[in-house]
């Protein structure tokens, strides 16, 4: 009994955040400029999904490779970014399994 107790004792256990539908659009440097993502969506995971969008759009540009579209899928989550001058405009779309067009 011990045993037990001691691994599933005072375990931190971070907090479930339901899936975001929505849009932000971002300047160059990052900055938010509108978002219609739900307000309890945090806002560091915001901020870090827009960092890797410019990094990647800015990656290629260097490269000489413009870029003018990204598309991340992950099984429950689809991100959409579009370049936009230098910023970006991205959606984010939950996925569900059952999906038409959806290969399981």
């Amino acid at each position: 009994m011990g045993l037990l107790s001691f691994l599933g004792g005072k375990a931190k256990r971070s907090k479930l955040v339901r899936l975001p539908a929505g849009s932000f659009t971002m300047d160059g440097q990052g900055r938010i400029m509108t978002s219609t993502l739900p307000q309890g969506f945090p806002e560091s995971q915001i901020d870090t999904i827009a960092k890797c969008v410019l990094t990647a759009f800015q990656n290629a540009k260097k490269a000489q490779m413009p870029l003018s579209e990204l598309i991340i899928n992950f099984s429950a989550l689809r991100i959409l970014a579009r370049e936009l001058r230098g910023g970006a405009i991205v959606f984010l779309m939950p996925t569900t399994a059952n999906q038409p067009g959806r290969k399981n």
